[in-house]
């Protein structure tokens, strides 16, 4: 498993990686929020429409991407780092803006990072196998609050398999361009 560093200041590592790279960043991640955002997921799927129910489709989508980027170590190591910075000074600034006090944002997202890296090994773990691992790892949570059918759990499951193999796919150098396409979601 890939680790990624959560700097302890408000801006995380992004004066770390160059302009560039922050650039290219910042559209993967635009990509991957934008992904997130389908309404596909909130009503055929059932994934709740929450700040927790988004955070967690966000999650698989920067999974998806980190998970790709991981096949070409260590030329994507700093373009990993910058996205999962972008991402985290990102949640930051939500909590910020849903009024969540200075005081407790160091510890949320924190909190939020080791949620992350959890669901990390556990989505690794499920697409590394042919069982209901990756069902049950979207159980715990993406549904952890709300029931939704198994059909359902199995569809997002699929979807996560179809897109790990589609972005398998797509050439190192369009992603480190900062090219990302995820697939049509009505295979």
């Amino acid at each position: 498993m890939v680790q990624f560093q959560l700097e302890s200041n408000s801006l995380f590592g992004l004066f770390k990686a160059s302009a560039s790279q922050n650039t290219v960043a910042m559209k993967l991640y635009s990509g991957v929020v934008a992904q997130a955002r389908q309404p596909y997921f909130y009503t055929d799927l059932a994934v709740p429409d929450t700040p927790d129910g988004r955070y967690d489709m966000i999650m698989i989508h920067a999974f998806l991407l980190l998970h790709r980027l991981k096949q070409d170590l260590p030329n994507t190591e700093e373009i990993s780092q910058a996205v999962f910075d972008i991402m985290f000074e990102d949640m930051d600034k939500s909590l910020r803006e849903m009024g969540a006090g200075d005081v407790g944002i160091g510890r949320r997202i924190k909190e939020m990072a080791k949620g992350f890296y959890g669901r990390i090994a556990a989505y690794e773990d499920g697409l590394n196998r042919d069982d209901d691992s990756l069902n049950l790892a979207l159980q715990r949570n993406v549904y952890r609050q709300s029931i939704a059918e198994d059909d359902q759990v199995r569809a997002l499951s699929s979807y996560m398999r179809r897109e790990a193999a589609n972005l398998s796919n797509q050439p190192i150098e369009a992603l480190l361009t900062g090219k990302l396409f995820f697939a049509e979601r009505s295979k």
